[in-house]
């Protein structure tokens, strides 16, 4: 079993780069499920129905989401009826929405789960203790488990890897935009990456204006924060799972820029 996780998705610059090369690496790569992270894809900050439509139609199966979640508020109209949408499982209980999400995958489930870390992030639920209950309740089902965990310290997500090696399919770090190479299979057979990365803007900072993140560090005064246009660029991974155990055997970074161009 493959399955492909696409990085944060920022903006309209992310999203074209999502409708040109996803369906290049589905038949690359064939996946038998894919996944993609649109926490920032309108315009910088959350998500609209037409966007997460375009996921999928595009060729995604699962769309998981973030910090920046509740940013744009028509979320509130869609949220509970996008089946294939998920939030960060540790935002209070009373949020709408849920942070896990079964896919049939040609007769095998697999259980997506979504979590947000808590450094240097608002203060929310404990991330270990909600997905300690969270795997208890996925085992009954499957031994396909994939989490993002939308975090900040890499401390965190490291954290988060070795304290789910051999309890879960994989651990992909997505939050902080730039792509770490670090991928590796932990002992115990989980596959672990620090951060995906993000797709988008490819010369911008984090994908938004250079000259505003350089005023912001420069003054410390407030800016505002513009996706910014010019060449893109698509971050991911394809994860290899042991199709009877679901244990990882692989997870290779996927890379698309001018300086690295995809080949079929």
């Amino acid at each position: 079993m493959n399955i492909l996780f696409i990085g944060d998705v920022v903006g309209s610059p992310g999203r074209d780069m999502v409708s040109e090369y996803l369906p290049k690496l589905r038949a690359k790569y064939r996946p038998t499920l894919t996944i993609v992270n649109g926490e920032n894809a309108a315009n910088g900050k959350g998500i609209t129905e037409k966007i997460y439509r375009s996921f999928l139609e595009s060729g995604a199966q699962v769309v998981t989401l973030g910090n920046h979640t509740w940013d744009n508020k028509e979320i509130f109209e869609f949220i509970d009826s996008a089946k294939k949408l998920i939030r960060p499982a540790n935002f209070p209980d009373e949020t709408p929405g849920t942070g896990i999400v079964y896919i049939n995958c040609n007769g095998q489930e697999v259980a997506v789960i979504n979590l947000q870390g808590r450094t240097f992030l608002p203060p929310i639920d404990c991330p270990f203790k909600k997905v300690d209950e969270l795997i208890e309740e996925a085992k009954k089902r499957t031994s396909f488990i994939f989490v993002d965990f939308h975090a900040e310290a890499t401390s965190e997500k490291q954290a988060m890897g070795w304290y789910l090696d051999g309890r879960v399919s994989a651990v992909v770090g997505t939050h902080t935009h730039v792509q770490t190479a670090d991928n590796r299979i932990l002992p115990k057979g989980t596959a672990y990456i620090t951060d995906v990365g993000m797709t988008g803007p490819y010369d911008g900072i984090l994908g938004v204006e250079r000259e505003a993140v350089l005023k912001r560090f420069k003054t410390t005064l407030p800016v505002r924060f513009e996706v910014t246009g010019g060449r893109t660029q698509l971050n991911g991974v394809i994860v290899e799972l042991d199709k009877t155990s679901g244990e990882a055997k692989k997870i290779e970074r996927i890379l698309i820029n001018e300086d690295h161009p995809f080949f079929d």
